[in-house]
């Protein structure tokens, strides 16, 4: 009996292994090129885009807003996409292991552009580089915002309702 035990408990073990591995979110490595285009769809989706790092506790304490966001407008035109500003050399020791900790659903992007001098005022001419900061745009609507500053829920929902 206590063979038995073990090797379903062993079994229950690699299964739940196999699983959280298959489930791990995906972290795409992207250069500003890959964010300007993304910046540039011409598509009739609502994208909100966070720039947040692993470090910083105010971005830490506003993504459950966006996770929640993520889930409650599936099936809609709207696009929750989190920016890593994380270095690309955390990639796997801290950023990943960020994302599978929290269980992140949304599209997860880091940037691997250590000059910000060199693209930010492309992106946002307003952004001082501070995160976090949020971009919300619809291209094709003409409809955008951006904020530099840690956002509650409300305000986050608020902004989506307003351009979705």
């Amino acid at each position: 009996m206590t063979h038995k035990l073990n090797l379903l408990l062993a079994s229950l073990v690699l299964l739940l292994l196999t699983t959280t591995a298959a489930s791990a979110q995906k972290v795409e490595v992207i250069k500003f090129a890959d964010l300007k285009e993304l910046r540039n769809q011409p598509h009739d989706t609502l994208y909100v885009v966070n720039f947040w790092a692993t470090w910083c506790r105010p971005c830490i304490k506003e993504l459950p807003y966006f996770e929640a966001a993520n889930q409650k407008y599936k099936g809609q035109p709207v696009k929750v996409v989190l920016v890593s500003m994380d270095a690309v050399e955390d990639l796997d020791s801290r950023v990943k292991t960020f994302v599978q900790k929290r269980g992140l659903q949304s599209e997860l992007l880091l940037l691997d552009e250590v000059d910000g001098n060199s693209w930010i005022d492309k992106l946002e001419p307003k952004w001082s580089g501070a995160i976090p900061a949020t971009m919300v745009f619809n291209n094709k609507r003409g409809h955008y915002e951006f904020r530099e500053a840690e956002m509650t829920e409300e305000e986050l929902t608020t902004i989506i309702e307003k351009y979705k």
